[in-house]
């Protein structure tokens, strides 16, 4: 009994699976993305935080998913690079640490579907009720939005990983790049009903209501814009839409794909591939769409650079 408690606490993760040709790259590309995503988002989580100019909804909320993706690359990356050199049978992770993997995994996917469906509000709000948006979207709504957008995702997540918790445990392999609750429930020689009926319908909540907010959203702006004939303003709020939506749509692309390829076994390579990519390539791409297509926080770091750049030459005319 001991010896099995002990095979069952301490599991073998079959992490990024790459010949030994490719690790060295592999290695040095996940390192950059990954310092990328975090000098990125929580470069642009400081700038909003310093610069009271930006000191708005849109810019606050947003800071939270920045927070988010920095959270979940930092979930996914720094593990795989921890093991990339390492054989697959020597890829030892103790099971509650696998557990609290799993937690952090879901939680970000989570966080992105609900803090995208408040920005989305903030959106709605901006446009279709400028009058009131001062009074409405006020600091301490913010804040309660932003609150009650990671509660929920809390309160799913932990159910949902509560359930693969409770099981038995015969098996110690994970297959998969990194833990998540399938590969958890897929230890177990025990039934799974209770858990696929809830990660079904955790899914189809959680996806529903992100979708169909969004759609009824960008309908009622669609309208609105329609509606006006003041083209600067419908020219503000298409670029500020077209942001988030790009935003959106990489996240429930990048999902999908994962989703899709489950549907087919003998792509199963494929899909260890795009769940890694779903925690790398939206963390990556807000912050770029964030810092470079929105004008003020565009200019606050052109600004910033241009002052280091004078700061640096100042220094080398004082030494010479």
């Amino acid at each position: 009994m001991e010896n099995e408690t002990l095979d069952t606490a301490v599991l073998i993760l079959e992490g990024l699976m790459v010949s030994p040709q490719s690790s060295v790259p592999a290695f040095v590309i996940l390192l950059v993305l990954y310092v990328f995503i975090m000098v990125s988002n929580m470069g642009l989580v400081v700038l909003i935080f310093t610069d009271r100019s930006l000191h708005q909804p849109m810019y606050l909320l947003f800071c939270n998913m920045s927070i988010n993706d920095a959270f979940g690359a930092s979930t996914i990356i720094p593990r795989l690079l921890s093991d990339i050199f390492l054989p697959s049978s020597e890829r030892y992770i103790y099971y509650y640490d696998c557990v609290v993997q799993a937690f952090c995994a879901h939680f970000h996917a989570s966080n992105t579907h609900t803090v995208l469906m408040i920005m989305a509000f903030d959106r709605y709000m901006a446009i279709c009720n400028p009058l009131r948006y001062a009074t409405i979207m006020t600091t301490r709504m913010v804040a309660g939005l932003s609150v009650a957008a990671w509660a929920v995702s809390l309160f799913l997540v932990t159910i949902l990983l509560g359930l693969s918790i409770r099981l038995s445990r015969c098996r110690r392999v994970i297959f998969n790049p990194f833990c998540d609750n399938a590969s958890l429930f897929k230890l177990s020689c025990e039934s799974v009903l209770i858990n696929n009926i809830y990660g079904l319908s955790y899914t189809v909540v959680l996806l529903g209501s992100s979708l169909g907010s969004i759609v009824l959203t960008y309908l009622r702006i669609a309208m609105v814009c329609l509606s006006s004939r003041n083209k600067s303003v419908n020219s503000r709020a298409l670029q500020t839409c077209a942001t988030h939506l790009a935003m959106y749509i990489i996240m429930i692309v990048s999902g999908s794909i994962i989703i899709i390829l489950h549907r087919f076994p003998q792509l199963s390579a494929h899909r260890k591939l795009a769940s890694i990519m779903f925690h790398v390539v939206p963390p990556t791409m807000n912050a770029i769409i964030y810092g470079l297509q929105i004008k003020t926080v565009r200019e606050k770091i052109l600004i910033l650079f241009t002052r280091n750049s004078v700061t640096v030459g100042d220094l080398r005319v004082n030494k010479l």
